[in-house]
């Protein structure tokens, strides 16, 4: 349930219809606007006499939710979220755009500081690189672990850029202290424990990637999950779900954009490397993304993708990258 109070209302005001709901052993989350506040409960609702607080001279409306989702919920808070990211306070979302770049996995100190530098010049704000890789065959290269994220902080160091890296698991959390940025991949989307873990997490914001085959209730569901614990610092990814089409890896669902934006107030950002799997479609896609409204993009570059561990067919060298970085920003300049 929400009620919105009508403007100008005097903050003691709102403070103590706060405690009143606290009282009544409900969760409250407070949304302050630019012209009106929002305040979104969560619990057992039906104690609440909706006639009776809508009765109070500071009430405007009261609503009933029936999304399962509430704390990423537009209704619960009509403005858009922006996330800050790190120490230099990098924002994504409500207008502020961001461009992720980086190597599918980390390979060796030469390889990383190479592609750190050269995302860094053509406009990526923050840095990507796997050290745990999730992969479909035991056999293929799993990341080097702690040692990955040890070359990402040098990385870091160089050259100023936030970090973002993937987890898959709550005990390794430790590892991740110079982390600004916690991927949890695809396939661990509805490991629930482990987004549990991350929403006790404190400081750093989780990118939550779309699961391969999940509906976009389910993502915000999943989300949940992590804001529920506490940490409201979410970031959505889109990166292609699996249907029947063969010609790319998975298919992009640009259209999550503009359904999502109704939906929930937290950035979205899309990656159209994953989603084509086709180092010639992360340009056109990226536009796409970007023209549809994208608060961001993730982007896979390497030094030299032929040799590549994981991923070199859909990584954009450094050059291809700064190609696709200045069209984007022609893009936005447009819309």
């Amino acid at each position: 349930m929400i009620t919105v109070i009508k403007p100008g209302v005097a903050r003691d005001k709102v403070d103590n219809l706060v405690s009143w709901f606290k009282a009544r052993d409900l969760k409250v989350n407070v949304s302050d606007g630019d012209f009106q506040t929002v305040i979104g409960l969560i619990g057992d609702v039906d104690k609440i006499d909706v006639d009776l607080i809508e009765g109070l001279d500071i009430v405007e409306s009261v609503k009933r939710i029936s999304d399962p989702f509430k704390r990423a919920n537009r209704k619960f808070r009509p403005e858009d979220t922006v996330v800050e990211i790190g120490a230099a306070k990098i924002k994504i979302g409500g207008g502020h755009f961001q461009i992720i770049a980086g190597p599918c996995s980390v390979e060796s100190a030469e390889q990383i500081s190479a592609v750190a530098e050269g995302v860094r010049k053509a406009g990526a704000t923050l840095l990507r690189g796997g050290a745990f890789k999730p992969r479909t065959s035991p056999y293929d290269f799993q990341g080097m672990r702690a040692d990955g994220i040890e070359l990402l902080s040098a990385a870091k160091a160089k050259t100023g850029m936030p970090i973002v890296t993937e987890i898959m698991n709550a005990n390794h959390l430790h590892w991740f202290d110079d982390v600004d940025v916690i991927q949890v991949g695809a396939r661990n989307m509805q490991n629930f424990e482990l987004l549990k873990a991350l929403g006790a997490v404190r400081g750093k914001a989780i990118l939550l990637k779309r699961g391969l085959a999940n509906t976009l209730q389910e993502l915000l569901m999943s989300a949940e999950y992590i804001m529920s614990e506490g940490n409201e610092n979410v970031i959505l990814c889109e990166r292609g779900i699996r249907t029947f089409e063969t010609a790319t890896r998975n298919t992009l669902d640009l259209s999550a954009v503009p359904v999502l934006r109704e939906m929930t107030h937290l950035p979205i950002v899309i990656d159209p490397s994953h989603a084509t799997g086709k180092r010639n479609l992360v340009l056109p896609m990226a536009m796409a993304a970007a023209a549809c409204g994208a608060d961001g993009l993730m982007i896979e570059v390497h030094n030299n993708p032929a040799e590549a561990l994981c991923d070199g067919a859909q990584s954009l060298t450094p050059e291809q990258f700064a190609e696709l970085a200045e069209k984007v920003a022609k893009i936005r300049s447009v819309l």
